[in-house]
Parts: C-alpha cells; sequence; structure tokens
C-alpha cells in the first residue's frame, strides 16, 4: 500500500491549519499590550523573516536527509555519533522539549477556547472573590472557566481512548469554521477601520513601573507572542514520510509561512483599527469585541461561536498531536518506554494520560487569573520549550555545511545553506534572551525543560543496557 499520498496543498493546509491556531484569537490584545503599532508590525516582520529562516532550515533537512522524517528530534539525535549515549540524549532531550510545548500549548488554546465560551456565559468572567488559596485568590469566574476548562480537556481525553473515527469530519468542520469566521471579519472591518485607532503609529509604552520601553524593546517584548504565532511551521516536516514528493515539504513549509503572516499582519491591524488601544488590552475576546463594536451584539455572537468550533477543533487536534509526541519518540528509543502502551483500539493510552495531567495542572493557572493573563503566561512557557528543537535543526544543518556531507558538488548551496541556518539559530538565540525580561516565568521554562534530566536513567537503562546485553 501507498501511504505517499499528501501533495503539495495538503501539506500547505496543514502548516496553515497548525499555525493559525489560538493565537490569532487572543494575540492582537497581547501585542496592543506589548507595543505600539509601529512594534507590533516589526515585531511581526522580524519574526515572520526567522521563523521563514527557520522554515528554509527544516525544508533543506527534509530534501537532503530525507531517511530523518517524523520530527525535529530526530535532528537533535543525529548531531552525535550514531548508537553513541549522547546521540540518546540529545534525541531525548528535543522529545521532552517538544513534549512540554505540545502539552503547555494545549493549555493556550483550551484557555482561548473558554474565553470565547464566556461571550454566551458572562459569569465566566465574574471577579467576584471567593477564597483564597495557597496565598492565590480565587475569583468567581477563575472556579467556573476552571471547571470548564478541566471538563473540555477530560471529555475530548475520553473520547480519543474510544477511538476517534469521526475527528477528520471534527477537524474539517473546524477548518472551515475557521476560514468563514476570519473571512467575515476581514470584510467587516475593512468598512469600519479608523487610522486614527493607530496613532501615534510609534510612541513608547509604559513597563508598569513607571518607566517607558522604547520601539526596540517593545520589538523584544512582543517577540514571544509573535513566534507563538508560527508554532507549527514544522508541521509538513513531521508528515514528511507521508509526502508524494520531498520537495513539496519544503514548499509546502514556506508557502504555508507566507500565508499565515499575511493572515496575523491583516487581521491584528484592523483589530488594532477597529478597537482604541485602551478597550483592546482589557479585551479577553478581541475578534468578537472588535466586531460587536462595528455591528454589534449579533455580529459578536456568531464570531464566538464560530471561534469555539475552530477552538474545539484545535484542541483535540492538539490533545492527540501531544499525545503522539512521546509515543513515536519512544518507538524511536528516545523516550520512556511506558509511553509504548496503547489501548484496544489502539490509542496511546499511557501518554495521554500522563500529557493530559500534566496540562491540567496547568490549568490551575486561570483560577487566579484572567483568561487573557492566563493565555499570555502559558505561551510564554510552550514557545521557549518550542525554541529546543528549531535550535537543534539549524545547528544540525551547520553540522551538514562545515562537514560538506550532501553537498559533494554544490558549493554555493552550501554557503547558502549555512547562511540560513546560521541567521535561523541566532534568531532562536535572541528570542530566547528577549525571554529573560520576564525571569521568575522564564526559570519556569527552563526547570520544566530540565525536568526531563531526572527521568533520563529510565530511558538509558532500558535501551542502552538492553542493547548491550
Amino acid at each position: 500500500m501507498n501511504n505517499k499520498r499528501l501533495g503539495l496543498w495538503v501539506l500547505t493546509a496543514l502548516v496553515v491549519g497548525n499555525m493559525v491556531g489560538s493565537g490569532i484569537f487572543m494575540l492582537p490584545r497581547s501585542l496592543a499590550e506589548a507595543a505600539s503599532p509601529a512594534g507590533v508590525l516589526s515585531a511581526w516582520l522580524i519574526t515572520g523573516f526567522g521563523v521563514l529562516m527557520t522554515a528554509l532550515v527544516f525544508g533543506n533537512l527534509s530534501v537532503r536527509k530525507p531517511d530523518l522524517n517524523g520530527g525535529p528530534q530526530n535532528y537533535a539525535k543525529a548531531l552525535f555519533k550514531e548508537g553513541s549515549e549522547s546521540s540518546l540524549l540529545g534525541g531525548y532531550l528535543v522529545s521532552w522539549g517538544y513534549w512540554v510545548a505540545n502539552w503547555a500549548g494545549n493549555v493556550a488554546i483550551i484557555t482561548t477556547f473558554a474565553s470565547y465560551l464566556s461571550t454566551f456565559f458572562p459569569v465566566m468572567t465574574n471577579e467576584k472573590k471567593l477564597f483564597t488559596f495557597l496565598s492565590q485568590t480565587v475569583t468567581a469566574g477563575g472556579l467556573i472557566t476552571f471547571i470548564v476548562c478541566s471538563m473540555l480537556l477530560w471529555a475530548i481525553h475520553f473520547m480519543i481512548l474510544r477511538g476517534v473515527e469521526g475527528a477528520g469530519r471534527i477537524n474539517f468542520v473546524a477548518t472551515a469554521a475557521k476560514v468563514t469566521g476570519f473571512f467575515l471579519f476581514i470584510v467587516v472591518c475593512l468598512f469600519a477601520f479608523e487610522a486614527s485607532n493607530l496613532i501615534p503609529f510609534a510612541e513608547p509604552v509604559s513597563d508598569g513601573g513607571g518607566g517607558s520601553i522604547g520601539l526596540l524593546g517593545q520589538v523584544n517584548n512582543a517577540a514571544i507572542a509573535t513566534l507563538w504565532a508560527f508554532v507549527g511551521v514544522e508541521s509538513a516536516v513531521v508528515f514528511s514520510t507521508r509526502a508524494k514528493k520531498q520537495t513539496d515539504v519544503k514548499k509546502a513549509t514556506i508557502l504555508g509561512l507566507f500565508i499565515a503572516l499575511a493572515l496575523y499582519i491583516l487581521i491584528t491591524v484592523l483589530v488594532m483599527g477597529t478597537l482604541p488601544k485602551e478597550e483592546l488590552v482589557k479585551s479577553q475576546k478581541p475578534l468578537v469585541d472588535a466586531l460587536s463594536a462595528v455591528i454589534g451584539p449579533s455580529g459578536s455572537y456568531v464570531m464566538a461561536l464560530l471561534g469555539i468550533i475552530s477552538l474545539l477543533g484545535a484542541t483535540i487536534g492538539w490533545v492527540l498531536l501531544s499525545a503522539e509526541v512521546p509515543f513515536q519518540a519512544a518507538k524511536q528509543k528516545m523516550f520512556l518506554p511506558q509511553f509504548l502502551k496503547e489501548n484496544k483500539n489502539g490509542a496511546p493510552v499511557f501518554s495521554l494520560i500522563v500529557t493530559n495531567i500534566c496540562t491540567q495542572l496547568f490549568i490551575f493557572s486561570v483560577i487566579s487569573q484572567s483568561m487573557a493573563e492566563a493565555f499570555d503566561f502559558i505561551i510564554f512557557i510552550a514557545t521557549l520549550a518550542f525554541l529546543v528543537p528549531y535550535i537543534m535543526g539549524a545547528f544540525y544543518q551547520l553540522k551538514l555545511v562545515i562537514t560538506g556531507e550532501t553537498y559533494e558538488s554544490q558549493p554555493n548551496a552550501r554557503r547558502i545553506d549555512g547562511l540560513i541556518a546560521g541567521i535561523a539559530a541566532i534568531y532562536s538565540i535572541w528570542v530566547i534572551k528577549a525571554g529573560t525580561a520576564d525571569l521568575k516565568t522564564f526559570m519556569l521554562g527552563i526547570a520544566l525543560l530540565a525536568s526531563g534530566i531526572v527521568f533520563y536513567p529510565m530511558v538509558r537503562r532500558h535501551f542502552i543496557t538492553k542493547k548491550s546485553a
């Protein structure tokens, strides 16, 4: 049976579909708070360029090393001598980081779902204080949102355990709702756009402590948020084993990136031009509030409903992906062997349980914060974790360039690919450095990634000693 059925447009749709998820529904508010209009546009363009370099790295590797398909953890493993402990450790740590990034990202999608659901149930934003737990004040809205998010997570969990034959149809409906919602939003807001809302175009913003932040500082602050929007750019690489042609993987990655970038900039600018900044930075659901300001409550309900359907599909897809990452890594002998366990329906049951327990722990962040604050906190953690596989891909490309492997008769391509990989690596390092501005959250992210070391001896004992025996 021939499984190589995915052509250019299907792969492009996967890239766009995975990138354009929860980010676009909440980022206009996050960016308006972090930067002036000039800072926001600069952040989008710089991030778009940096991610383009990363996309070109993944595209090049998919063509030059088609045997290393199935995910970026394979590039980390290949950085070291085949069969060595360094190779196992590298592959395991990137698998761990990729897994952490996925389940942390699930929380951002789920909290965005709850945020748009609050359009129909305003009680979810009730700020009445109920009690204090572990020095955290629990509000009525926070508690209700926590319950809703938890119910959604575990409902999807048990649905996957029973098998999700209808998942394809659910995701098709969700994608259709997403496209319909964006089209409706763009058409309506084009007519309501007020350029005066973008003035002053470039100005310092408050740092919250009485000081101000200039344009470059604003771009730094927005860097992690804008990168979150492009998470999923590696999707075509993950599905490269099913591509009709390996060259389509590179084309789809680049094409999908440009489509998403155009969409992000257009929607962000339209929101900023429709809502005054003081309203936008307080919004829990910016696209809904923008439509409501233009055509009243009826429009906001339609947008909220389309957003809910879209985010429901995204949640199902990302929960599946989050459980699949360690399951596939374990198959490749780069993760804990317990994650190989499947139920009678073929679902990775152990992986799903552990993944969703970790997700549940992070959902506690919505109890004492607004949904917007919880979203900002989670995307910070998840984006830093996604940078681990991204930077390893760039390092592996640099290794091929330095050693000349696969470039025996292509000196010009070798120089160009070396430049691309160097820029991609520098970009990833810059975003990591930008993340140190919020040192407390940054250290939490580092701790989550470093915690994987605790479990590495189990991986080593199972695979290294078993092999030597």
